[in-house]
């Protein structure tokens, strides 16, 4: 008998060990998904780009509007040739997170489906005027060519890798491309230091209008949050002076 209850306190023993330490594979597991997972933003109706692109039609711009880069007027109901422009350009996320190209990224990465569907980033566009942009970066570009027609104000150098907004838009540009460098920083996105000089000269140049403002107001009851410098513009020079965007 002695024996038997050797051997059985034996195997329940090993039971124990098992179960702890999967138990405790298990907790640490838990740990890492959350620590990799962002915090769902208050009351976000979007937790992908698909979702956020109906969000964007139907709730940002249900009737009309006009786009970002060109000014150019559209209703919502018959917007053939015009779509969704990320001004933080993706590929620029990706290479942040490092989580690969932008569709392995939407499988692998709940921080880049955030990202992504951020409505503080998204803006109409003319789809061609979109297509040209690319991913390049913002800055001046030589001579007044009007490729997009005479009233889109919107140049692209295509060896340089780089597009020029309207003045009229510049600050709206910046601000976004400021608060995703800021909301998204520990993700690693972030601005390099002639791209942010720049821009903060279009911060300073071009203060929010009141249509920002009011999208900014809508925007918060969409996602929960708001743009910092649309609300605050001098928060950003604070935010320079302890140094939070030099590279």
């Amino acid at each position: 008998m002695s024996v038997i209850v050797k051997r059985v306190a034996v195997v329940a023993l090993m039971l124990a060990a098992v179960w702890f330490f999967e138990s405790y594979e298990s907790a640490s597991e838990q740990g890492t998904r959350a620590a990799n997972s962002p915090p769902q933003q208050v009351g976000a109706k979007q937790r992908n780009y698909d979702q956020a692109r109906k969000v964007f039609w139907r709730n940002l711009y249900p009737r009309d509007g006009v786009t970002l880069y060109c000014q150019a007027p559209f209703e919502t109901d018959e917007r053939a040739g015009f779509n969704v422009e990320h001004v933080f350009p993706m590929s620029w996320a990706t290479s942040g997170l490092k989580c690969g190209k932008r569709k392995q990224c939407r499988a692998s990465s709940a921080w880049f489906n955030q990202i992504e569907s951020d409505l503080h980033n998204l803006y109409p566009a003319r789809s061609d005027v979109n297509q040209a942009r690319s991913s390049y970066r913002f800055g001046e570009v030589k001579g007044e060519v009007r490729r997009y027609g005479e009233t889109c104000d919107f140049e692209v150098d295509e060896r340089a890798r780089v597009a020029e907004p309207t003045p009229a838009v510049r600050g709206e540009v910046a601000r976004a491309m400021f608060y995703m460098a800021f909301e998204y920083r520990d993700q690693g996105l972030m601005l390099f230091d002639k791209q942010a000089k720049l821009l903060q000269q279009w911060h300073r140049a071009d203060p929010p209008s009141a249509a920002e403002r009011r999208r900014n107001d809508i925007i918060e009851k969409l996602q929960g949050n708001r743009n910092p410098f649309i609300d605050r513009p001098e928060y950003l020079d604070e935010l320079y002076r302890q140094g939070y965007f030099s590279q």
